[in-house]
């Protein structure tokens, strides 16, 4: 847990809305647009995942496909960072790195331009939800793939009820997992 103050925290799950049975029947969508579109909720957001990734000594922030592209880059500029994101396989041009890992019902890749990460980086991963884990597991293994050092992992939410975190704790090797929001 972070030193989120309990106002912020607040204000961020006073902005996400639950939307019932979407996709699909049975599922209750957290939607972060709401958030996003109240500049001072997205501004509070941005400014505590910039303090985690100075807290956390990070060179470089990694911005998870594709929600994970809206809040890490804002937070890389406010940190003074740069912005590396880490897409589906097949959609970055030249040279790349790319990690597959296991979804529920099959595999995914996930990759990210060979040459953006260094040994000398520290990288914080952001993303929006940590639901399963596997999408965070998998670009741990690209960050380390690539000779870069993982500084931890920053979401704005977790969906308690699913085993994310478990999945991620060996991955994560004794760096920081960061939730804002638990719900």
């Amino acid at each position: 847990m972070t030193s989120t103050t309990q106002s912020t925290r607040e204000l961020l799950l006073s902005r996400i809305r639950d939307v019932p049975d979407y996709p699909k029947p049975g599922v209750l969508f957290k939607d972060i647009t709401p958030l996003l579109a109240d500049p001072v909720a997205f501004a509070a957001l941005t400014d505590t995942l910039a303090e985690l990734c100075v807290r956390h000594g990070a060179t470089k922030v990694v911005g998870l496909e594709a929600r994970g592209f809206i809040l890490a880059a804002p937070v890389a500029v406010r940190a003074g960072l740069g912005f590396v994101p880490v897409r589906k396989a097949g959609k970055l041009p030249g040279a790349t790195l790319t990690q597959a890992y296991e979804l529920e019902y099959g595999t995914a890749e996930i990759e990210v331009h060979a040459e953006d990460l260094s040994a000398d980086d520290r990288i914080m991963v952001i993303d929006d939800v940590l639901a399963t884990g596997g999408t965070a597991e998998a670009s741990l293994e690209l960050i380390r793939r690539a000779g870069a050092e993982v500084a931890g992992v920053a979401v704005l939410m977790e969906l308690g009820f699913l085993p994310g975190r478990t999945r991620l704790e060996e991955g994560l090797r004794g760096a920081p997992l960061e939730v804002l929001i638990t719900v």
